[in-house]
């Protein structure tokens, strides 16, 4: 390579610089974060023009300092001293330096132009779909949702002009992933999961009656706080608010998490599993190993690990028998007048009940991958150009009709449910699928050297924590998706695992 300012460092010297780098750029995203953070949950709602005018800028500088020739250079250099001697290079800065080699070459296909103007358009996108969502109105919505599918359809060109468009996007928040792996994975969920619904759509029903009522969300924040600090969330770092729609963020760092919930007046049990959801995310981020902090490294590997993080905390601990026998005192505590008289088993069989219904969110763990599957198919057909934006919710309205055997009765309870699009995460739903099957396996393990069922019964989750931490939260991206996998699991992928756990539990609460 040409000489540069960096030629004659030793690979000490020069890891301190992209340390430096690294730093400064986190600073840039922290300011970033923030203002996103803020725009979803307590800023004023005639403020998006500020902050799409302060992101517009911030992003410009971030694409500058990280596709900035100094930039590229020391990467370069670095890369040309680790290849010199691969033995001897650290792992971590191995990694880091491919990561952001990978992102800069991305970055410079996509005009600086262009990249920052669509920053700019995601916060426009998130503002309507938010008043749009209020007032159950696609219309209002789908010009700019248009131009997010646009966009995101021709940077998958500049990026990567010889891939499909989705399987470009896929593999972004999943290495390796692409349509002809996901048609199979869920062929093999699919035919297993329908005659599993079936069975259960035909044994006696659950009574979830007593869920329902009037719960304050005075008393539904009480609940999360407990939530939170039991399944072991330190909140010295992880802080908590309300929003349209539930996430999880990083600002700058695993060193600061937000969660996020929503409460509905009619049940506690939504805003109860978001919390536990969104606490699975934070709990992976903040088990990031210190040292990654400020670094490429500091954050999930992909969408479905983090998804499995979240899912398994959600579903497999927060809904299973111990865990729900463990909460009830104190649920019972703060909605007396509808659970004063619910016994343990009728709890745990109540929040497991298996229903089809609208909203992805608040679906049981059965049907769930059913509504991933839609969104999967939608966003599969738009960026095929077989289905116009606009025909969206005709589409959504008939797979939910053919996969859930419902009827969608308006927008906000059907294709404007989900954030996901107007922050431009075309690709992402597939993760949560994953992640669910991620998961199961991950559980399976971990039960070889961890009683993990007298854990979660004892209300004390440190072991389970702890397994997770030392097996996947500490490496952060340090592994790929399917190299992490392996590590911890000693074996391949087998979404068969996720079908044997949905069958025996479901089997025993239904009695088939």
């Amino acid at each position: 390579m040409n000489e540069t300012q960096y030629s004659g460092l030793t690979i000490a010297e020069a890891q301190e610089k992209l340390l430096a780098l690294q730093g400064r750029i986190s600073a840039y995203q922290h300011a970033v974060e923030l203002l996103m953070y803020d725009g979803m949950t307590t800023a004023p709602k005639g403020t998006a023009a500020n902050r799409a005018h302060s992101l517009g800028i911030l992003t410009e500088e971030i694409y500058k300092l990280s596709t900035g020739k100094d930039t590229v250079d020391l990467l370069e250099y670095l890369d040309e001293k680790i290849k010199g001697a691969p033995d001897e290079a650290d792992p971590k800065l191995k990694r880091m330096v491919y990561l952001m080699l990978k992102d800069i070459r991305q970055m410079q296909k996509i005009p600086m132009d262009e990249y920052v103007a669509y920053q700019e358009l995601l916060v426009q996108a998130d503002d309507i779909w938010h008043k749009a969502k209020e007032q159950s109105d696609f219309p209002m919505f789908l010009p700019v949702l248009e131009k997010v599918f646009e966009t995101v359809k021709r940077f998958a060109g500049y990026c990567a002009p010889e891939k499909d468009p989705y399987d470009y996007w896929l593999n972004e928040y999943e290495t390796g992933l692409n349509k002809k792996i996901l048609d199979e994975f869920f062929g093999t969920l699919k035919s297993r999961l329908v005659p599993l619904i079936k069975e259960i759509t035909a044994a006696k029903q659950v009574d979830d009656s007593f869920l329902k009522g009037d719960f304050p969300d005075y008393k539904q924040e009480k609940l999360a706080y407990f939530l939170m600090d039991k399944i072991g969330l330190d909140r010295d770092h992880v802080g908590f608010a309300t929003t349209e729609h539930p996430f999880t963020i990083s600002l700058g760092s695993h060193l600061d998490e937000r969660i996020t919930t929503n409460y509905k007046p009619h049940t506690f049990v939504s805003s109860m599993f978001s919390v536990i959801h969104e606490g699975g995310h934070a709990l992976y981020d903040t088990g990031s190993a210190d040292d990654l902090a400020f670094t490429v490294l500091d954050c999930g590997v992909s969408m479905g690990i983090h998804e499995s993080q979240s899912r398994f905390y959600e579903n497999i601990i927060g809904r299973s028998r111990g865990f729900t026998a463990a909460i009830l005192p104190k649920v019972k505590e703060l909605f007396p007048e509808t659970m004063k008289d619910v016994d343990e088993e009728r709890f745990y069989k109540a929040v497991n009940k298996v229903e089809p219904s609208l909203i992805r969110t608040e679906s049981d763990e059965v049907t769930y991958c059913l509504h991933v599957m839609i969104r999967y198919e939608i966003e599969k057909m738009v960026l095929s150009g077989q289905l116009e934006v606009k025909d969206i919710p005709v589409e959504w309205n008939r797979l939910y009709k053919e996969y859930l055997g419902v009827d969608v009765p308006d927008d906000r309870h059907g294709v404007l449910q989900d954030s996901h699009w107007s922050g431009g995460n075309i690709g992402y739903f597939p993760s949560y699928a994953l992640g669910n099957a991620y998961g199961a396996q991950f559980l399976k393990k971990m039960k070889e050297t961890v009683d993990v069922d007298a854990c979660v019964a004892s209300g004390n989750l440190a072991a389970v924590n702890d397994w997770n931490r030392e097996h996947i939260w500490q490496y952060g991206s340090l592994y790929e998706p399917n190299e992490l996998l392996e590590r911890v699991l000693g074996e391949k992928f087998d979404p068969g695992v996720y079908m044997d756990y949905l069958e025996e539990k479901y089997r025993d609460i239904y009695g088939i």
